[in-house]
């Protein structure tokens, strides 16, 4: 098929074969040793490390980057570990930006801060390459662990309990382990599979299986779990996605469907994609969908969003790179209707919004705009039915799981963490590993009868 043959519509193979590997080739290549060990001559090495207080992992910064910079990776890899088992994937998709580097001194005085996010990529992935495993399991305790979702939250929860010597049996609807890391980021984000090379990783100080396919409320109950094994922890995420709620919405893909379908694609040129494609949202969802599209080969993408620039809850970062794909952001828009002809999407009827006492409000005037494509991605919800539906109540809070200060929910011995409760921080993965790992701390003082327990 001649590149260029499909002008309109939605179609597959809009590029030249070769074109899709480099479009979707890592976004920042990986530093070389001396690269890494440059740029860790960079580090104050601050006394009171504001990137580290930063970090929802409290990951020694200062620390990691000075075993870089005395050629030392992997040392630097098991002080990032230490803390964070997802290092390598949360060096990759974290917000570097308004976390660690943001709050980098060398951003204050210079406006170019220590590039951390790609130092500890580099410390990890060296780890990970020479298959380094630094910890080993403490002698069996006897106790067995459920958990329900193999994502960041899940895995991190289950490294840690097997580190202090228990069974740990972890549940996943899908059909493949890794959660949002597997299913949820940008191609060109975590490239050459590397999330499925991380959960070997993770896995492989033994004591934890991974059961795929099993759906908490179809294929297991908390109730069940809970009799079956002395804990459970609840780490699968947000199954949901909200609703546009304008005219004509069955018209409108899904973005997380659609990114996840991406993922998983062996040959992108048979992913289609509109030549027009509009992308309402704000978040990093709509960025990471909109600036895919246009790797994929759509010639106009544009991301709608009701609000101004300053509430996007995508980054500056990542809403520059939107913009450096040649992707659109148009603001103080809101979603009326989904034109379609034909049974296909025409395009997009949006009215202009404002403030209005601080309440966001419709002007009255209209704009549409033409569109073969048009993705929603405006945010996830938690899917509760499955919980409450399978054993004794959990209570919510803002349609998530509510947890105390330990991650423990209303059900005796069971435990929540990541996206799924009520406190989770912006949905990010390195928040979601953290509440994992401090949930696993939790039960296992329950379990060998702490203090807490």
């Amino acid at each position: 098929m001649a590149q260029g043959q499909f002008l309109t519509g939605i179609a597959a193979g809009r590029l030249a074969a070769d074109q899709y590997a480099e479009n979707f080739s890592d976004l920042h290549e990986p530093f070389s040793g001396h690269e890494a060990r440059v740029e860790a001559d960079r580090c104050y090495f601050c006394y009171d490390a504001p990137c580290m207080t930063a970090c929802p992992t409290a990951i020694d910064i200062p620390m990691f980057i000075r075993q870089i910079a005395t050629d030392n990776p992997v040392g630097s890899a098991k002080t990032i570990f230490d803390q964070n088992i997802l290092g390598g994937m949360c060096a990759r998709v974290c917000p570097t930006e308004t976390l660690c580097e943001e709050a980098c001194v060398r951003e204050a005085a210079e406006g170019k801060p220590v590039q951390i996010g790609r130092l500890q990529r580099y410390a990890t992935d060296v780890a990970i390459a020479e298959g380094v495993q630094f910890y080993e399991r403490a002698a069996p305790t006897g106790k067995r662990i459920a958990v329900v979702g193999a994502g960041p939250a899940g895995l991190a929860c289950a490294h840690r309990l097997a580190m202090h010597g228990h069974e740990v049996t972890i549940f996943d609807a899908r059909e493949k382990a890794g959660g949002l890391n597997e299913y949820g980021i940008a191609a060109y984000k975590s490239t050459q599979d590397f999330a499925q090379a991380e959960v070997d990783y993770v896995t492989a100080i033994g004591g934890i299986t991974i059961e795929t396919g099993k759906a908490l409320g179809r294929d297991i109950s908390i109730g069940q779990l809970s009799e079956d094994f002395d804990a459970v922890f609840l780490g699968m995420g947000l199954g949901g996605v909200n609703a546009l709620r304008s005219e004509g919405e069955t018209a409108a893909s899904n973005a997380v469907d659609y990114i996840a379908e991406l993922r998983q694609a062996r040959d992108l040129s048979a992913l289609p994609i509109g030549r027009r494609v509009v992308v309402i949202g704000g978040g990093m969802t709509a960025v990471d969908m909109a600036v895919q599209a246009k790797l994929l080969g759509a010639e106009e993408v544009t991301i709608c969003y009701r609000r101004g620039k300053e509430y996007m809850n995508a980054s500056l970062y990542e809403q520059d790179l939107a913009a450096a794909a040649g992707v659109a952001i148009r603001h103080w828009l809101s979603p009326k209707a989904v034109l379609t002809a034909d049974g296909k999407v025409t395009g997009i009827e949006l009215e202009y919004t404002r403030l209005e006492n601080g309440v966001l409000a419709g002007t009255g005037e209209s704009l549409t705009l033409p569109a073969d494509q048009v993705f929603k991605a405006i945010g996830q919800t938690f899917l509760a039915a499955a919980l409450n539906g399978s054993g004794a109540a959990i209570e919510m809070e803002g349609g998530r799981i509510r947890v105390d200060g330990e991650g423990r929910t209303s059900m005796p011995g069971v435990w929540a963490g990541g996206d799924c409760v009520a406190d989770a921080r912006e949905d990010l993965t390195v928040a979601a590993v953290a509440a994992g790992r401090d949930a696993a701390e939790s039960i296992n003082r329950a379990l060998m009868g702490g203090a807490n327990g």
